[in-house]
């Protein structure tokens, strides 16, 4: 191919009579004029066509003026622009062949023509050589290569570039199956980089997993193997089916549509699809929001992340067609018998007679289990996909009746082998969209927000593999207790129907346990389980999100908190699959979201749990007796380390019951210990350790005063630490006694002594100051988190003597410090603070009273709102919150 045809109304696009315009000018009009035909929906593929002709024009229009008087060069189109493909942005590949080595004379109009397109606007990528160098180039490296398959002649002598072909052809240069291996490498290192899914919450639309580089790889490696179009030879090859190729280039269209539309949002040659554009690209496509759970943007990328699936599961199959096409042109391949149905070949799996799965569509799942049994084959054979695709449309409700394909699915279920990996390629051939169509509907349901970094399907994917991994012996030194209930669960395979049904329901409008409890009570029933293992899996995924709430949001140290948890769960059975689809959620739901400090939580909670449920809900532990086990317990700690019981009891005179009430014994015993031997100078002690639990406790014992909650957290925070809990007693000596569980910025303990130092000196020094007047830092939120708008809610509710608040907002660094600067100016006492972060929302609860020790009166809490929201003024407020400020 040489130049590009002129597109149809091309005069609309470059007109022919310049009219003395600067080439420039008439670059930027024509770039004008396809921003107006994007928009207003004219097909993308013409668009990219047109473009690509318009920058050809302007390039000819610049060698004629420069180089024409060189009789001894080629001027070729290469990359994307020799295949006739330019975005808005996208950079012009320009490669000139010379006949041999050019001296400084000759190589003048070259730098002044690639100088005079810089000039007018163009992004060039150029490079100056021989045939015989673009030959040494290309076997030197397979991007060079690459770059030189779409070459494409512009200008100049057409021998040149036959030469540049006959050096790099497959007979010098990476022959077919060295270059198919060498660019399935290059593919497998680029997805790396974005973590080997597709699922990104700012996905690369290039180069990230299901991105367009992806659809490219199959067009090259097809090339290489069949010197032809790509595409087209293996349509010829009968490698590539009507409905495969159909399917590919809608997804391809889908991807080019956005990343056309990203460059002209952008202004430059962005392809990361970023949160500030996601939502602007959703309103120029036309989506809209239909309730609070689908929102435009998630339609949209909905859209990009189906599109992205396909490209991603076809490029796998077609690079996988080639490497069998390849094998075969040496001989027919060997065949084991699996069984009367089944075959190995060639590392695949295969049926015997073709149209198996035709006849009897629950061999599908007996094809799945035979993956199980045989670790060694990598999948389903190109040929047995392609009649899979051709079977699936027909999969319908007698498909899902068929107690053949309940049996099979059980099967799986509760095979010993690689059961995720299973169920993920159920889902990427499309069988489980078939065997459960409310999967298929969240397939690539994402929500946009910084807490669920994964699509619904990849998600419930993620949970099913962290179930399985509960039985690998690795996870009992890792996760000690899930792997111990785990191995006594009387039935994995409800644990894993949970887990597939527990989002299910996402999406759909209302409460998704809700809905998703009804699916996953009918699909049990369906499968024929018993009606207690049904109510088990539908119970489960009622109440997937209690134990995490209830961790996370509550006070476990209350034994009516622990004892409310344990009357919803009510047997011992219940807690131990809610405690594992916890674990598994919470894991499989963002890389940073799980740490130590959340399975101490979650631990402490089931344990707490199953002594109620093995005491009998009917006699409830009550706080007095809880108090006088944790002192005995810290009491004998102490005696073992040698310190005086009576100087110990003496000290706990003066300390309320909520120490040994919300304390453990370790904690009471290392600040037993820190207080006595710091003597009583009456100065404020400060003490760090190592909580055992994957964070680090901060512990100050200092006079109570005006500002002491307030000027810790603002130390913490210039720390730079997150503080995950915090308790505050007052002695009825005037002390406080405060706790805080804190961990650094990238979520570890600190374990950096000479850090931990400078932070004890720090909290010293403001501690002892007469008056104590730190103020929190003020730092910007960062460029994700600036794109979400999470309205403020403050809400107050009675918690016995005191005040419970509830503040929802988002997050930003050093909140609870500003929080506390306005706790402070309300004269409010804090007695207690939980602080959890799910991405981008900030939602933190305050045990308050005021500083008679009294519940907050309504006046103090209208006061407290205001302060609160002056306080984090910068942030968006809900409208019941800005009414209140607005009246006050």
């Amino acid at each position: 191919m040489t130049r590009l045809a002129a597109p149809p109304e091309s005069t609309r696009w470059w007109p022919e009579a310049g009219g003395g315009k600067p080439l420039r000018q008439r670059v930027a009009e024509a770039d004008a004029a396809l921003s107006d035909a994007f928009r207003a929906g004219e097909p993308v593929e013409g668009l990219v066509a047109a473009r690509a002709w318009v920058v050809e024009q302007a390039v000819l229009e610049a060698w004629a003026v420069e180089a024409t008087r060189r009789d001894d060069l080629a001027l070729l189109a290469v990359g994307g622009f020799g295949r006739g493909e330019l975005f808005p942005r996208s950079d012009v590949d320009l490669l000139v062949l010379a006949g041999g080595p050019l001296g400084a004379d000759a190589a003048a109009p070259i730098e002044r023509f690639f100088a005079r397109l810089w000039d007018e606007g163009l992004n060039v990528g150029h490079a100056v050589r021989t045939p015989a160098e673009c030959g040494e180039g290309a076997a030197a490296d397979v991007t060079i290569l690459t770059n030189l398959l779409d070459a494409r002649l512009l200008a100049g002598r057409g021998d040149l570039a036959e030469a540049m072909r006959v050096a790099i052809a497959p007979g010098r240069v990476w022959p077919p199956a060295r270059f198919a291996a060498a660019k399935l490498a290059e593919q497998q290192a680029r997805h790396a980089r974005f973590h080997d899914t597709a699922y990104n919450l700012e996905p690369n639309l290039k180069e990230g997993p299901g991105g367009l580089r992806d659809y490219q790889t199959i067009v090259w490696v097809a090339q290489r193997q069949f010197g032809g179009p790509g595409l087209a030879a293996m349509r010829q090859a009968g490698l590539l089916g009507a409905e495969e190729a159909e399917a590919l280039e809608a997804a391809r269209r889908t991807l080019w549509r956005i990343r056309y539309g990203l460059h002209l949002l952008a202004r430059r040659a962005e392809e990361r699809l970023l949160f500030e554009h996601q939502r602007e690209l959703a309103s120029v496509f036309g989506y809209a929001d239909e309730h609070a759970q689908n929102l435009a943007v998630e339609q949209f990328m909905q859209g990009y992340y189906r599109a992205a699936m396909t490209v991603d599961r076809l490029n796998e199959r077609l690079l996988q067609c080639l490497d069998e096409a390849r094998a075969a042109a040496f001989g027919p391949v060997a065949q084991q018998a699996l069984d009367a149905d089944f075959v190995a070949a060639g590392g695949f799996l295969d049926t015997r007679e073709p149209g198996l799965i035709e006849r009897r569509p629950a061999a599908i799942l007996q094809g799945f289990a035979h993956l199980l049994d045989a670790p060694y084959l990598q999948g389903f054979s190109a040929a047995l996909l392609r009649r899979l695709d051709a079977v699936l449309p027909r999969l319908d409700e007698r498909f899902r009746d068929d107690p053949a394909v309940h049996a099979g699915f059980l099967a799986i279920l509760r095979h010993p082998g690689d059961v995720a990996g299973a169920l993920a390629r159920m889902s990427r051939y499309g069988v489980l969209a078939r065997l459960l169509p409310a999967f298929g509907r969240v397939a690539g349901r994402m929500q946009y927000d910084l807490f669920h970094v994964y699509t619904v399907d990849q998600h419930t994917l993620f949970v099913i593999r962290n179930i399985r991994r509960f039985a690998d012996p690795a996870s009992a030194t890792e996760l000690p207790l899930a792997h111990e209930l785990y191995a006594r669960l009387r039935k994995p395979e409800l644990l894993l129907l949970a887990g597939i049904f527990h989002d299910i329901a996402k999406g759909r409008g209302g409460d998704h346990s809700e809905l998703g409890e009804r699916d996953a009570r009918d699909f049990c029933t369906r499968i024929g389980l018993s009606a207690t293992d049904a109510d088990l899996v539908a119970w489960l995924v009622r109440q997937h999100l209690l134990m995490s709430i209830t961790a996370q949001k509550q006070d476990i140290s209350d034994p009516v908190v622990v004892h409310r948890f344990a009357s919803v769960v009510a047997d011992a059975e219940r807690l131990d699959y809610l405690y594992l689809l916890t674990v598994a959620d919470i894991r499989g739901t963002s890389p940073r979201l799980w740490n130590s400090w959340k399975d101490q939580l979650l631990a402490e909670l089931h344990r707490a749990a199953r002594y109620v449920l093995r005491r009998g809900l009917e006699h409830p532990v009550h706080a007095h007796e809880r108090a006088l086990e944790t002192r005995a317990a810290a009491l004998d700690q102490l005696r073992d380390a040698g310190v005086d019981p009576a100087a110990s009891q003496a000290l706990w005179e003066s300390f309320p019951d909520d120490v040994f009430l919300r304390s453990t014994p370790e904690q009471i015993a290392w600040q037993t210990r820190a207080i006595l031997d710091a003597g009583a100078g009456g100065e404020p002690l400060v003490a760090l350790r190592d909580s055992g639990h994957g964070t680090t406790e901060a512990f100050v014992y200092s006079p109570d005063r005006d500002g002491l909650f307030a000027t810790i957290t603002a130390a913490l925070d210039r720390a730079q630490l997150d503080v995950l809990d915090a308790r505050i007693v007052t002695s009825t000596r005037g002390y406080s006694l405060d706790t805080f569980q804190v961990l650094d910025a990238d979520g570890r303990p600190l374990d950096d002594p000479a850090r931990a130092r400078q932070l004890l000196a720090r909290l010293r020094d403001e501690l002892s100051r007469p008056t104590l007047a730190l103020a929190p830092a003020r730092r910007a939120r960062g460029r994700r988190e600036r794109q979400f708008q999470v309205p403020v809610q403050v809400e107050f509710s009675p918690s016995g003597e005191r005040t419970q608040l509830g503040l929802l907002c988002a997050d930003r660094p050093g909140l609870l410090a500003h929080v506390a600067r306005a706790l402070r100016s309300c004269g409010v006492r804090v007695h207690d603070a939980r602080i959890a972060t799910f991405g981008e929302r900030a939602e933190d609860f305050f045990l308050l009273s005021d500083e008679h020790d009294r519940p907050l009166d309504l006046a103090c809490q209208d006061r407290l709102r205001i302060a609160i929201l002056n306080e984090i003024e910068d942030l968006p407020r809900d409208s019941a919150s800005a009414a209140a400020a607005a009246s006050a």
